[in-house]
Order: C-alpha cells, then structure tokens, then sequence
C-alpha cells in the first residue's frame, strides 16, 4: 500500500466510529435551515432565482457556480464545518464540503418545485452526493433501481432512507482519508501547496450539482418563474 496509502486509510478508520447515518441527516438539516455564514437552501436558491429574473436554469448554474468556489476556498469550509463539526464528532472540514454540498443539492431541489420538507425530497438532496460507482452499487445491494427523480417526486421509505444515509456516510469516510492523503502528497510536492484539497472539492461540488440539476421540474411547482417574497 506504501506510507501514503496508510495515512489514508488509517485516518479512514479513525473517522469511522464518529461518522454515522444520522451524521449525515444532520449536516443536511443543517445546510436546508442553515447555518451563520451560510443563510438555508431555500433562501440561497430564492436570491439566485430573483438576480437571475425568475429563469430557474440560470439560477441553477449561478448557485453551482457559486458552491464550486467556496468548495475550492479550503478557510470557508474549516470555518463552516467548525460550526457544526463539535457537535456531530468529525473533523470540520469534511463537515465543512458535505454541508455546502448538501445545501447546493437542497437548492437546486427547491428551484426545481420540490418541497424541502418532504423525506423523499431530502433523500433525494442526499443521494445527488453519491458519486455514479457508489450509486451503482447501492441499488444492486438493494436489488432495485434508486434515483434522485423517483425519490423527489414518488417518495421514499425509512429503510431505503436509511440505505441511503449509509452509502453517503461511507463516502464522508472515504473523504476523511483522501483528504489527508492529498495534504501528505502536497506536502512532498511544493507546488502544489494546499491546492490539492481544494480543486478535489471544487470538482466533486460540480458534478453534484449536474446531478441535481437533471432533476426535472416538479410539474406545477416548477419555480420556472421569479419566486415571491
């Protein structure tokens, strides 16, 4: 595995007892309700959707845009995860990229007509943070298709929200490890400086919000229009 490998995976180890499925529930409430710094999902999305005169997809990509720029800005995310990071028991910036990334995913829900205080709308919001390997891999365990569309719009179950809660907390932990890896290799590498981190949530920020932007509009609630105070 080599010395790199090791810091990795035993820092994965260390992060896992503390990292749980309500973990994971808790950034996401947190980020729809939001915290000091980062005002709720909703309210972001609504002040995107009104600069962007009431068109939903240009809201869309200005909040991704804006979401992939705070991803990248590694202070914010040490600082905003520290807000939340005591109280659930995992270090503050992995809190820090799951929380930003649940609220891009909770906004784009909202623009996209879905009520944010459904389960099915929430674990929709969650399963966005999966990655394509990840979610291929949940609905074979699960031995059923799983997407963002059925969920936000058919609805969802305590033991399927509960698959999902799992599968996004594996993913945390994974990030746990590749985040000190990355500073370990930075470290060997001047060049690179804090950098790394950086352009690895920056990007892992985007495709979460290509994913929930695929979402299609929840047929009369479509926020196709300039939302009202």
């Amino acid at each position: 595995m080599g010395i790199a490998g090791t810091v990795g995976s035993e820092v994965a180890k260390r992060v896992a007892p503390s990292v749980t499925g309500r973990t994971v529930r808790v950034l996401l409430e947190r980020a729809i309700d939001g915290v000091p710094g980062i005002p709720g999902a909703a309210k972001s999305a609504d002040a995107k959707l009104k600069a962007a005169g009431g068109e939903a997809g240009k809201a869309i990509e200005s909040l991704t845009t804006m979401h992939v720029r705070l991803a990248a800005a590694e202070g914010f995310l040490t600082n905003v995860g520290g807000l939340v990071s005591v109280a659930i028991g995992i270090p503050a910036n992995i809190a820090g990229i799951a929380l930003l990334q649940c609220h891009l995913a909770a906004g784009i829900l909202h623009l996209r007509g879905y009520a944010l205080d459904q389960p099915g709308t929430r674990d929709a919001a969650l399963l966005c943070l999966l990655s394509d390997d990840n979610l291929k891999a949940l609905s074979k365990k699960l031995k059923r298709p799983v997407d963002a569309v059925t969920l936000a719009s058919v609805g969802t179950d305590p033991v399927l929200g509960e698959a999902i809660s799992r599968a996004v907390t594996a993913e945390l932990i994974a990030a746990a490890g590749g985040k000190r890896l990355a500073s370990f290799v930075a470290r060997r590498i001047p060049l690179l400086g804090g950098a790394v981190g950086g352009i690895g949530d920056a990007w892992s920020t985007r495709r979460i919000g290509k994913t929930a932007a695929r979402i299609p509009p929840n047929g009369s609630t479509a926020r196709s229009r300039l939302a009202k105070d």
